[in-house]
């Protein structure tokens, strides 16, 4: 009987960690709670910048969170209802209503998986450091912000309410890590505020919870060109939005867990949830950074499974005991979310040692993300305008590291070009010729660079052209093969283009 040897035999499929640990079952369990509770009033606030009802954010964040739990690529990371895509659709909703939003949430879902298939998780490598740090930083600052509304124009009781969770949150982890402090100072204000009868503001005030499950359903639009046409645009900007935010989150948690995360797996599951989510009448969503920490770094989730008893928590908070939900006081979330925010700031990287060290391309760039960031309180804008300003301050700094020396053989005059030469390097290329002095005979000799881009070429035929026109005999030497390709193919072929 012929049997597999070991290097041909099937994988064996390996159980879950939680399913062999008490620690990590619990661990994971009373995580997928503490951000259940958090995602609440959350997923009501951008039902509500959104322009929808409460239900549809709430049912977005349940779908979401369930599905991106069995299809993501990032185990632990939180998606739900988000902010982000609550400003991409809001002016849909305004102009032509909820369905047109769900076909828009199912097309983005789609462009999404065609995003994935074609690569775009690839370009993340593409993103500097100092934009990361700022987009974490700009996320802190954003969380903050968002818990002032409910600081003001409050009952001078909400303020001790909010010191106490702040204390319990903080002090408890150092006594026992048994049960998550968030949790801890939630179910503690609760009891609190309903035993003494104080009045403060709770979820229920929020908005309306809703008693009924999500049910299926095709977008109720017409099936024309013009509703493609309508619904097109935004269903791009909730891809891209929507990518770009999960594959930043993706990226910072595989940074705090010292873990590697399948970004392409990623980037097709928020597609799928997307589609899921618009099937069941939500507005969509993405991954949410400041739930994510509260998983993860908070209460120090690491698996698939607290990802989907968050969703799973949810549903039955607001549809089982969403009596019982209303009564928390927002002062308790509020402080939880105030402790995701300090702690998701760095830090070290607005430390007096740090900022004499950095240089000033890095602060520059970092300062975008962030003002551009906490500016339109869009987290994609912000790394864009980052990555942009990045490229910019790069191109100026490789653009200087172009040198050209020269020497004279003879009645030959060589130059000698070292660095790369692209659109921004070889701009300075063509003034650093001697073209009335130098003998009939130039060699320009590249071994020491390489040509990118047709700036380049179209700068070495203005180099030729002006020696042509003084009679002088020009040969170029040294090129690389892809240099000598690139330039066999556009010689003489770019002074149309002046």
């Amino acid at each position: 009987m012929s049997s597999l040897s070991p290097a041909v035999r099937p994988p064996r499929w390996s159980r879950p960690s939680w399913l062999t640990s008490g620690r990590v079952l619990r661990t994971e369990v009373l995580a997928g709670l503490v951000v259940a509770l958090a995602l609440i009033p959350e997923a009501i606030s951008f039902s509500i910048l959104a322009g929808v009802d409460p239900r549809v954010g709430l049912f977005a964040s349940f779908t979401m969170a369930v599905t991106i739990a069995i299809c993501g690529g990032r185990p632990a990371m939180i998606s739900a209802a988000t902010g982000a895509i609550a400003l991409v659709v809001a002016p849909l909703v305004r102009e032509h209503g909820l369905q047109y939003l769900i076909a828009a949430v199912v097309l983005g879902g789609l462009l999404q998986i065609v995003l994935a298939a074609l690569g775009v998780a690839k370009l993340m490598r593409f993103i500097p450091r100092s934009v990361m740090v700022g987009f974490v930083n700009a996320l802190a600052i954003l969380i903050f912000w968002a818990q002032i509304p409910h600081l003001i124009g409050v009952p001078w009781l909400v303020y001790p309410l909010v010191a106490v969770a702040l204390g319990v949150i903080w002090l408890l982890p150092r006594l026992t890590t048994a049960v998550p402090a968030p949790l801890v100072a939630i179910v503690v204000l609760t009891l609190f505020t309903v035993v003494a009868s104080v009045t403060v503001p709770t979820v229920g005030d929020e908005g309306a919870l809703p008693d009924s499950l999500p049910t299926f359903g095709l977008p109720d639009v017409p099936w024309t060109l013009d509703t493609l046409t309508i619904v097109a645009p935004y269903a791009l900007g909730i891809a891209l939005v929507g990518l770009m935010e999960s594959l930043m989150t993706a990226k910072l948690v595989d940074d705090i867990t010292d873990t590697h995360s399948d970004k392409t797996r990623e980037s097709w599951g928020q597609g799928v949830a997307n589609i899921v989510t618009g099937f069941f009448g939500g507005m969509g969503g993405c991954a949410m950074i400041g739930q994510t920490m509260i998983n993860v770094k908070t209460s120090g989730a690491r698996t698939r499974l607290s990802t989907f008893l968050a969703g799973v928590f949810l549903l039955i908070l607001v549809v089982a005991l969403g009596d019982v939900v209303a009564l928390i006081p927002m002062a308790a979330l509020v402080a939880v979310m105030i402790i995701v925010s300090v702690s998701t700031f760095d830090w070290h990287s607005i430390a007096p040692a740090t900022l004499k060290r950095m240089p000033a391309g890095e602060l520059t760039v970092m300062a975008v993300t962030v003002a551009a960031t906490v500016a339109t309180g869009n987290l994609a804008i912000g790394v864009v305008l980052g990555v942009l300003t990045a490229m910019v301050i790069f191109a100026r700094r490789v653009a200087h590291l172009v040198t050209v020396t020269s020497e004279s053989r003879g009645d030959t005059r060589v130059y000698s070009v070292h660095g790369e030469l692209f659109f921004a390097s070889s701009n300075d290329l063509v003034t650093q010729f001697d073209y009335a002095g130098d003998p009939a005979k130039v060699v320009v000799d590249l071994s020491g660079a390489h040509i990118w881009d047709a700036s380049s070429v179209a700068a070495l035929d203005a180099v030729t052209t002006k020696y042509a026109a003084r009679g002088t005999t020009v040969e170029i030497t040294g090129l690389n093969e892809a240099s000598a390709r690139m330039r066999e193919l556009l010689a003489g072929q770019l002074q149309g283009a002046h």
